[in-house]
């Protein structure tokens, strides 16, 4: 039985030593899992041509502020200046932060953002579109509701990501990492 635990000892001592693999793994089940949604989430924000980079569809003030649009007679041009930055920020942000993270450049603050706009994106579900039925709930059998159990183990990857860095493959390490021992 010693012998047993002093091999469970080491093996577990070398895993803890092993920083690089925890983030690096974070960082690919993100590219793997969620890049591409919310790559694709944003692409259905923007409007037409180029000029649909600053005047984003219908679908995202349907998506980002579906009560207010709604009020406004699902017409943009009701809306204020500030309805217009609330959706073109989240627009970028969709685009930003998950390539922020594939860089692996600014990894924790990024991964911070994701946080929030995981957080927002919830709410926004919930009392927004009224997507009770999604919500689900912990400590249940069902472990496949898409707000409670799906996002939290997003924002526990995020987490991964803003506690331990972006690890060795990335240009924090590589860039940043430079630029902090010049300092």
């Amino acid at each position: 039985m010693l012998k047993l635990l002093s091999v469970y000892d080491s093996a577990t001592t070398w895993l803890a030593r092993q920083d690089w693999f925890l983030p690096t793994l974070a960082r690919l089940v993100f590219a793997a899992v969620l890049a591409a949604y919310f790559f694709n989430s944003g692409r259905t924000k923007l409007g037409d041509g180029f000029s649909g980079l600053w005047t984003p569809s219908a679908g995202a003030y349907v998506q980002i502020l579906p009560k207010t649009f709604e009020a406004a007679g699902y017409d943009a041009s009701a809306l204020g200046l500030f309805h217009h930055a609330v959706v073109l920020g989240g627009t970028f942000a969709e685009f930003l932060l998950p390539f922020l993270i594939l860089l692996g450049l600014f990894t924790r603050i990024a991964a911070v953002g994701m946080i929030g706009f995981v957080l927002l994106q919830s709410l926004t579900d919930i009392y927004g579109h009224g997507q009770m039925d999604a919500l689900g709930r912990w400590f249940d059998r069902l472990p496949d509701s898409a707000i409670l159990d799906q996002r939290a183990l997003w924002v526990l990857l995020l987490a991964t990501l803003v506690v331990k860095g972006a690890g060795p493959i990335s240009l924090d390490r590589a860039w940043l990492g430079r630029r902090g021992a010049r300092l």
